[in-house]
């Protein structure tokens, strides 16, 4: 059964005015479907109706618990495939949305190889499946890490803003894989012909995160849900932009639909919290739990490697040109989120 707070979710991304009839009768491969996001966009995909979906997924178990309702749906189909390993789609596709991607900073100290050849071998095989596909359009999923060390004089992050990314740092094995994919698609865009897009994102949150996914927003999550203070392991003055599910998503579809061949558009709420005000406005959501934030400086699990980065306040006038509105506000996207997790 899916959750209450997906099912109304999807409703209100198939609800913007967007041109949904040009998917109609297509074929779709979202990669990664087992992922936070890429699960969001598969479910508005069969939401629509008519479209088909081809959903990647490495772990074959595990999709299908999480697709269970529509394994047996016509225009539901599963495909088990581990994008780091060569491989080739038989099917005709008309769409490919990039979304696979090891992004949690857990994987980066314990699986730097696998992050990197997700975003580079990964891309480079679905490209070449796009390619023969002739593909009305390749959607990359990006992320703010190519932005790189952001310096603090900067006021906003403008898609032509280019930091240092240290190519000796492992860490980096995730910043400097996503520009490779980025430029991957531009230049199969510039010799195919393939239609490309790429979104980098900003923190997007909502109910669906697993809560060992080492980011902070499942940390906390699964403090407040299990009656625990939250623990944090800086001081929390680094500033993020945090974006609700429904409006990342709807973001997504109106890049592919009106976003300008080989560009690059920022998704993020434009506003700019820090992970202490985040976890206060978390611990408030339910006062009678009686919650609060305590520090524990500079203790990090096992894997996990710190940003540098204290800043990423992302302008979103590109995508804004777009037609696109940020309409969740982050206290009651915060308490959407929580309901989900609370209730489910």
């Amino acid at each position: 059964m899916v959750n209450k707070i997906v099912d109304e979710d999807v409703k209100t991304i198939i609800s913007e005015d967007l041109p949904w009839q040009e998917l109609s009768g297509k074929t779709i491969l979202v990669t990664g479907a087992n992922g936070f996001i890429p699960h969001y966009i598969v479910r508005t995909l069969i939401g629509l109706g008519n479209v088909k979906v081809l959903a990647l997924v490495r772990n074959e178990e595990k999709a299908k618990t999480k697709f269970a309702d529509l394994m047996n749906d016509a225009n539901f189909k599963l495909i088990v495939q581990d994008l780091n390993l060569p491989f080739t789609i038989d099917e005709p596709i008309d769409y490919i949305i990039h979304g696979a991607s090891q992004a949690s900073p857990k994987y980066y100290g314990v699986d730097p190889v696998g992050t990197l050849k997700t975003n580079c071998l990964g891309t480079s095989y679905l490209l070449d499946i796009a390619v023969k596909n002739k593909a009305q359009k390749f959607l990359f999923i990006s992320s703010g890490e190519v932005y790189g060390q952001v310096d603090e004089s900067t006021p906003e992050l403008i898609e032509t803003y280019r930091g240092n990314l240290d190519c000796t740092n492992v860490r980096s094995c995730y910043g400097e894989s996503k520009r490779m994919g980025e430029n991957m698609c531009v230049c199969y865009s510039h010799q195919y012909g393939i239609p490309v897009n790429m979104v980098r994102l900003s923190h997007v949150y909502g109910y669906g995160f697993d809560l060992n996914d080492g980011r902070v927003i499942p940390d906390f999550v699964s403090n407040i849900i299990n009656n625990q203070d939250i623990i944090l392991n800086s001081d929390g003055s680094a500033k993020r932009s945090f974006c609700y599910i429904t409006d990342m998503i709807s973001a997504l579809f109106y890049v592919s639909f009106k976003g300008e061949d080989k560009n690059a558009y920022n998704i993020a709420s434009g506003k700019e919290t820090s992970i202490l005000e985040l976890a206060e406005i978390l611990t408030k959501i339910y006062p009678e739990k009686n919650l609060s934030v305590k520090f524990n400086e500079n203790v990090f699990r096992d894997g996990y490697i710190k940003s540098s980065s204290t800043r990423s306040n992302f302008n979103t006038d590109k995508l804004k040109s777009l037609g696109w509105i940020e309409k969740v506000e982050l206290k009651d996207g915060l308490k959407r989120m929580l309901e989900g997790y609370e209730f489910s």
